[in-house]
């Protein structure tokens, strides 16, 4: 079967259940008929109505289905005419981005049409993921299939915006117009999806599967039932892995390759178990992108200072954020450890980006991460730092991306005279998305190169790229550096009051809330809100996965009586 061709197969049996399983509700409760009798519609038309009840964009959902369900009225048959129907548009779209190379009259705009073929096999990709891939979940895994749902479907909603970022600097305007309207439907329906399994979650919440199967251990030995106080208690952190190269690279030529592309274009593609490559200490001067068919991919340096990823590419080149990064991270189960990896166009060079990660259950451990801004590009999918060191001056952590940093280190750098610094600008821009960024039990500090400045300019924690921009700052260090009111405006009110914004038992000089930003999407979230929703094992799943990597991992949050780093 290929990428683009019919995304439905035998493995769908499970995820057609559970979409259809919310319809079905839907149906039970009547769905709406815009106040016409049951008489004066045909059976095909109150299914889709009933099916598109939960939905934000109806018209899209019901139109889209009256034009390519035929006579279709169960929800499963329904629930496989919508995916297909979005995988179709989003194709259609691609090919448009064929159709508009003869408006390509800057490098900007070319790069935006490249960037556009690109990202959208890659949403058509996780379209295909959300169906192929959870074939085979018992009963009692469901609530793990609806957050693996959650994840992928919101992944391609943010690679089908990030096609249209693209174009925001590019000349041509009617290349960018002419995305936009070709994306229109396709991204209305791929929310729409979210939105049906956003209701069949909460359906999911009010039921009781125990009548299907045992209570199972979770991947990390414990009982998934047991209390989050026991589950922290009985859960150890492992230690350091070690693990047996595959291959070495070596600049000295001391290894089996004098350069990590050299080294990747031999690893085998879409493994199941783990490859290792080793990267000893050296400097290496190349662009790096592990690409999507190669999985389970394990990057050993010799130290996050001394083994170095290096490259210089930056927005001043004419090309898009996208692709000024020195390396990407894009097959999924990425795991890299004792590595720097750099941009140093500088900051008058504008946006300039180290390390771009899009790879679904990635871990970096022991790593550095230098630039200025917009250094680390956590564009989508579930991404996990520990031990890090991340260092920039605007925007220098940013993107979709449901993603926690702990225990790192993240170091404000000297700004151009006429800047001020911001920490993150993350990128949610639909309110039912599943991305977000946790910063839990890091420092926030000026890197030793500004300290003597940073009075000088303001810092501020973070502000709103897209509408519903969601960052959370939890029982972290912050320096007496960053502003007062910690949190800056995009671009007048834009955001300001559907962004989630929140501090949660900080503690440091620059901790203090009593003069923060008064915006409606400045939250206020407890201690217990926070454990609920915005730890490793809530957010991301992280328990499932982080500790085949041997990664220690708090897997919710410190006691609230706890006070300083932990390692």
């Amino acid at each position: 079967m290929s990428k683009k061709g019919a995304i439905i197969g035998a493995s769908t049996v499970l995820v057609v259940a559970v979409v259809a399983a919310v319809c079905v509700v839907s149906f039970k409760n009547g769905g709406s008929n815009d106040g016409k009798g049951d008489g004066e519609l045909s059976t095909s038309v109150k299914s889709i109505k009933s099916f598109c009840q939960p939905v934000d964009y109806k018209e899209t959902c019901e139109s889209t289905l009256e034009q390519t369900a035929g006579n279709a009225t169960s929800p499963s048959d329904l629930a496989k005419a919508i995916f297909k129907a979005t995988s179709e548009r989003i194709e259609q779209a691609v090919k448009e981005s064929t159709l508009l190379n003869d408006l390509k009259n800057d490098p900007r705009t070319s790069g935006a049409l490249n960037d556009c073929k690109e990202l959208l096999d890659y949403a058509i990709d996780d379209l295909k993921e959300t169906f192929d891939k959870l074939g085979g979940f018992e009963m009692s895994n469901f609530k793990r299939a609806v957050d693996d749902l959650r994840t992928w479907l919101s992944s391609a909603l943010t690679y089908q915006e990030t096609c249209l970022d693209g174009f925001e600097n590019a000349t041509s305007t009617d290349a960018s117009e002419k995305m936009s309207n070709a994306l229109k439907s396709s991204q209305e329906l791929t929310e729409n999806i979210l939105a049906i399994v956003d209701q069949f979650g909460e359906t999911l919440a009010n039921l009781d599967f125990s009548s299907f199967s045992r209570r199972l251990l979770g991947d990390d030995g414990v009982p998934g039932w047991m209390s989050e106080q026991k589950r922290r208690l009985l859960q150890v952190s492992p230690g350091a892995k070690e693990f047996k190269p595959d291959v070495t690279v070596a600049a000295d030529g001391s290894g089996d390759f004098k350069t990590i592309n050299e080294a990747l274009a031999k690893v085998p593609t879409k493994t199941t178990g783990t490859y290792v490559m080793h990267v000893k200490a050296g400097t290496y001067k190349e662009y790096v992108s592990v690409p999507r068919n190669v999985t389970n991919l394990v990057m050993i340096g010799d130290g996050k200072t001394k083994t170095i990823i290096t490259g210089n590419k930056s927005f001043m080149l004419n090309i898009t954020t996208k692709d000024t990064a020195t390396m990407e991270a894009i097959g999924n189960g990425f795991f890299m450890r004792g590595i720097g990896v750099e941009n140093t166009a500088g900051a008058k060079n504008h946006q300039a980006v180290a390390l771009r990660v899009q790879s679904d259950q990635s871990v970096f451990y022991d790593c550095q991460f230098d630039g200025y801004q917009d250094t680390l590009y956590t564009h989508t999918s579930r991404q996990y730092y520990r031990d890090c060191t991340i260092t920039g001056t605007i925007d220098f952590i940013f993107g979709n991306a449901q993603v926690v940093f702990q225990n790192c280190l993240i170091q404000v750098r000297r700004c151009m005279d006429n800047q001020q610094n911001i920490v993150t600008a993350q990128g949610r821009k639909e309110k039912r998305s599943a991305g977000g960024t946790v910063i839990h039990n890091c420092t926030i500090e000026p890197h030793e190169e500004f300290k003597a400045d940073a009075g000088k300019f303001k810092t501020f924690l973070g502000r709103p790229w897209k509408e519903y921009s969601r960052t959370l700052y939890i029982q972290s260090d912050i320096g007496g550096f960053i502003d007062p009111q910690g949190w800056l405006p995009w671009l007048g009110d834009f955001g300001l009051s559907t962004c989630y914004y929140a501090e949660v038992e900080n503690r440091g000089a620059g901790a203090d809330m009593s003069k923060r930003a008064k915006w409606r999407g400045v939250k206020a979230v407890t201690y217990q809100q926070a454990l609920q929703k915005y730890t490793v094992e809530r957010f991301i799943q992280g328990q499932q996965w982080i500790p085949k990597f041997g990664v220690p991992f708090i897997p919710g949050l410190l006691p609230q009586e706890q006070s300083g780093r932990i390692h």
